[in-house]
């Protein structure tokens, strides 16, 4: 497996850690549909948060969350679209980013953008 692969899986791993350490309880991990994945769905307050989670390991090329572009927020609200269907949700929904960087030392900060965006 590739070594961003890894990162990646890791960057996951501490964003749900986070969350459930928020207090926000994790309904589904890597949820599919189509082409589309949603890293994180969580449950907080009547709310379903969708969370997509980058992780980088450095910023020399821009923060984390500078690589969710409108193409990757059009696929994540098709998924959403139908996870809310299939759940029959009539709550309200966000869409999240968490950003997980890394420096050289293996030591990371987390920036959680909440209400991030809405897709178009």
């Amino acid at each position: 497996m590739a070594l961003h692969n890894d990162l990646g899986f890791k960057g996951e791993d501490i964003a749900k850690h986070y969350l459930v350490q928020k207090g926000y309880e994790i309904l589904e991990e890597n949820w599919t549909f189509g082409k589309a994945e949603i890293d994180l769905i969580a449950y907080l307050n009547k709310q379903l948060i969708f969370v997509e989670v980058k992780t980088r390991s450095g910023s020399s090329f821009g923060m984390p969350e500078d690589f969710v572009d409108l193409a990757k927020q059009k696929q994540l609200e098709t998924a959403a679209n139908e996870y809310i269907e299939l759940m029959d949700h009539q709550g309200e929904i966000r869409f999240d980013i968490i950003a997980v960087l890394f420096d050289q030392q293996d030591k990371y900060t987390i920036n959680h953008i909440e209400d991030a965006f809405w897709p178009y």
